[in-house]
């Protein structure tokens, strides 16, 4: 059974002195994402996807530091990703968005025009906003600040937090909003019949009426219904209740075992509240011969050891292989890729360790389909309003 295999991409990579080593002049240019995305698709992966937040990068739980040394800043991941659109043709591209803040209405629209430009490629990672840093960008709403750090080993669960169970509501809330936005249009509402003078069917045009306990949308979307239907759906899940959120309204979960073993547990976890998600590990990769010494000068350069909400592998492209493979055998039906610096790890990515994949029968040759949905296997589901025409 072959691999799905993805890539995330974030600035110069996933090791906060990467830019030390990288053309840092490029980070903020259309060239050097065509180039990263260009390249993981040479190796065939199955999509990309592009971090993004309300604020800026730190090392603080809430609120900017005051750090110099470390990257700082980043491009809209959804306009980046219609940028990329039209220079890549079969890769998927899966911007991140929040839910907090941002109304599901542009979401959706900013989705769906995405999978048009990309002719089907389109996919979204949903993505909760906490902290009180954020909030204070927007002025809407007052949010207590955060005490702990998100993203170190092991994730952290906040799930106790009655402030954060209301931010998964409201991103569930949100998610549903907009796959009813993306059903709003039937296939075949547009007609473009020049002799009769009618451009759409205004009858395959649905109100969704969507009242709920964060957002009042009535409908019908601007945007007509895109190439896959429903793009695709991701979600980030660390403990039980991102794994709750991306059971409700996701196709791709991202988790983050530490082991074989853990893999296993995450999974019966998983598939215990959904039969239909694809499983995805995500792990943060050092690959090459010298992979170890990278890493070691990344860590005395950052001034402290490198740590991820997911697990860090340091080895050969052969050692990554074989902990893909052992991974798999524990029911990960993919893997989500951070390089720890672009260009260097992506390309041992994209043409060392698909080769050695693909070597032992474990990943695609071509691509197989020319969207998303197709190359992970997913069908195109029919529009949820079509039958009341």
């Amino acid at each position: 059974m072959t691999l799905h295999l993805a890539v995330a991409l974030d600035g110069a990579g996933w090791h906060p002195a990467a830019w030390r080593e990288a053309p840092a002049a490029d980070l903020f240019s259309a060239r050097h994402w065509a180039a990263l995305v260009a390249e993981a698709e040479r190796g065939l992966l199955d999509f990309v996807t592009i971090e993004d937040a309300l604020g800026l990068q730190s090392t603080l739980p809430d609120g900017p530091d005051d750090r110099t040394d470390q990257v700082r800043g980043r491009f809209d991941a959804v306009l980046l990703a219609a940028r990329l659109a039209p220079l890549t043709s079969r890769i998927g591209l899966v911007p991140t968005a929040t839910t907090t803040h941002t109304e599901p209405f542009h979401v959706a629209i900013g989705i769906a025009t995405l999978d048009h430009v990309s002719g089907g490629r389109a996919g979204w990672r949903p993505q909760v906003s906490a902290r009180a840093a954020e909030a204070a960008h927007f002025g809407r709403r007052r949010f207590p600040p955060l005490d702990q750090v998100l993203n170190r080993p092991g994730g952290v669960d906040l799930s106790a937090d009655p402030h954060v169970r209301a931010l998964f509501a409201e991103a569930a809330d949100a998610v549903e909003v907009v796959r009813r936005l993306w059903d709003s249009w039937e296939d075949d509402a547009e007609i473009r019949d020049v002799a009769t003078g009618r451009f759409i069917d205004r009858d395959k045009l649905h109100y969704i009426d969507f009242e709920g306990g964060f957002f009042s949308v009535k409908g019908p979307s601007i945007t007509p219904r895109s190439p896959q239907g429903q793009p695709v759906v991701t979600a980030l899940a660390h403990a039980r209740l991102p794994y709750e959120f991306a059971a409700s309204g996701a196709d791709v979960v991202f988790v983050t075992p530490h082991s074989a073993e853990q893999a296993r547990a995450v999974v019966e976890e998983v598939r215990g509240l959904s039969g239909e998600l694809k499983i995805f590990a995500d792990l943060v990769v050092f690959l090459g011969p010298d992979a170890a010494r990278r890493k070691a000068r990344l860590d005395e350069l950052d001034g402290a050891e490198l740590a991820s909400d997911a697990a860090i592998f340091t080895g050969s492209v052969e050692e990554l292989a074989g902990l893909l493979l052992e991974w798999q055998r524990a029911g990960i039906e993919g893997f989500r890729l951070r390089p720890g610096a672009v260009p260097y790890d992506l390309e041992r990515i994209s043409r060392e360790l698909t080769a050695e994949l693909r070597g032992r029968g474990a990943f695609r040759s071509r691509y197989e389909a020319g969207t998303l949905r197709g190359l992970l296997g997913l069908p195109r589901p029919a529009s949820r309003y079509a039958e009341v025409s």
